[in-house]
């Protein structure tokens, strides 16, 4: 029996997902959460005993996304499997979530029986990512240092310089070189533009 705990932030295709779960004996969702951070409060509580074989989730989800909850699972619970369900192909997701990590990057428009195979594989040992997705991956490499990406991140939520500063305990110089290398690396126009490509490319 592989234990599922899945995570995604719209009911109706969390709801979807679990039914279809369900129908597979040899799987079971143990348990369900909207965002990666209560996801992970709720697994953190779990003894080790009870922890799931697999996570599958979403990537992007409020509070905590799908990559950053794969990479503090990783961190506390290494046992446990990541994998990725997500409508977004873009070649930096795949690689952020290969750099923490996850053990299968799913799309969800893929057939149902692809997924819970994917599962199977993933408990095998086996890493499952689609081959043209993995390729274009490798040939897509993210210009942005992590400080730089968390930067840009609080920027396209509206922070201001000295909010920024604040929240990442730096000086506003020296966010502002940040955003400066940032915009430069992408060839922004600005800080918007560059989160606007950063996101694109699934870099953000």
């Amino acid at each position: 029996m592989i234990k599922v705990y899945l995570v995604e932030d719209q009911a109706l295709v969390r709801d979807a997902v679990a039914a279809l779960l369900s129908l597979d004996f040899n799987v079971e969702v143990i348990g369900q959460a909207s965002n990666g951070q209560d996801a992970l409060n709720e697994i953190n509580a779990l003894s080790k005993d009870l922890h799931p074989d697999i996570v599958l989730t979403d990537i992007e989800m409020p509070s905590m996304n799908g990559i950053e909850l794969s990479e503090q699972i990783a961190a506390k619970h290494p046992a446990i499997n990541m994998v990725i369900m997500t409508t977004f192909s873009r070649a930096g997701y795949i690689r952020r979530s290969l750099s923490a990590g996850v053990k299968g990057f799913i799309l969800k428009e893929a057939p149902s029986e692809e997924l819970i195979n994917a599962l199977k594989k993933v408990m095998q040992g086996q890493k499952v990512i689609d081959p043209e997705l993995a390729i274009n991956a490798l040939d897509d490499t993210d210009p942005l240092t992590d400080k730089e990406r968390k930067a840009l991140k609080l920027a396209s939520d509206g922070l201001k310089t000295s909010e920024i500063a604040k929240q990442l305990y730096i000086s506003e110089g020296t966010t502002r070189n940040y955003l400066s290398d940032a915009i430069a690396k992408l060839n922004a126009t600005n800080r918007i533009d560059a989160a606007r490509i950063a996101r694109q490319k699934g870099w953000l």
